[in-house]
């Protein structure tokens, strides 16, 4: 697990690394005091857990946290303040916790205790979708970029439907309220290709005038949380497909 820590305070930084080591043993640290200087360095690496001071000067913690989850949606992100006037946008960034200074070692655990992506998962291989808070699609870990916007988000229907067999007509109705069919068919061929580049081709069946996904071939959030999975159940905090208006009423 990389872990990365930034406070603009040496002695505070020093702290939350002594009380952080506590509780991770076997982590990769990276210790920053300069905001900026971290996220530059964040650019050629993957982050799975930062702990954030959130007043440091140049770029607040709340700022960094937003350009780290550009890089890596999966990152969980922990903020670390002696105030807690900021807890709701906090909230609003999906963090996975909140601690106040002094930061302590029992402090730490607890958060660590409920991470939006637990440890286990950010090793996983193949097809890893996630659909509590935002959706998105990973492969070994990595992110998976489909060349059109819209493309995400018919898979992501794809997804929510667990692998029923939808018509190319209902795809559409729910993408846009006229018809754009030959768009359509542009999307379809960009999901199978961005699969199929990964190795992961199988994912997704077309046949005739209708498509799905095989359930089988992919790790979901949504799907295990659905077989009573601790790690799904801890993840879930009301959040699904949050960015797609159609997911609203579809929440667990």
């Amino acid at each position: 697990m990389n872990v990365l820590l930034v406070d603009d305070e040496p002695l505070q930084l020093m702290r939350l690394e002594k009380s952080v080591r506590e509780v991770i043993t076997d982590g990769s640290f990276y210790l920053f005091g300069n905001p900026l200087e971290a996220a530059e360095s964040c650019k050629d690496k993957t982050i799975d857990l930062a702990f954030l001071d959130i007043e440091m000067p140049g770029m607040n913690g709340i700022q960094l946290a937003k350009k780290l989850k550009e890089m890596n949606p999966l990152i969980n992100v922990i903020f670390v303040t002696a105030y807690d006037q900021y807890a709701l946008e906090a909230h609003r960034l999906h963090a996975s916790g909140y601690v106040t200074k002094p930061v302590s070692k029992d402090k730490i655990k607890e958060e660590m205790d409920y991470l939006r992506t637990p440890p286990a998962n950010l090793a996983k291989k193949g097809l890893q979708v996630k659909c509590f808070g935002n959706f998105e699609v990973f492969y070994d870990g990595e992110p998976l970029r489909f060349s059109y916007k819209k493309s995400k988000e018919a898979f992501a229907y794809l997804i929510d439907r667990e692998g029923a067999a939808i018509s190319v007509n209902e795809l559409n109705a729910v993408l846009w309220e006229e018809d754009h069919a030959s768009y359509l068919r542009n999307l379809i061929a960009d999901i199978q290709n961005t699969l199929k580049k990964v190795g992961a081709g199988d994912a997704f069946v077309k046949r005739h005038n209708e498509c799905y996904i095989d359930v089988s071939k992919i790790d979901c959030d949504a799907y295990r949380y659905k077989k009573n999975d601790p790690d799904a159940v801890r993840m879930y905090r009301g959040e699904y497909m949050i960015q797609y208006d159609w997911a609203f009423f579809h929440a667990y």
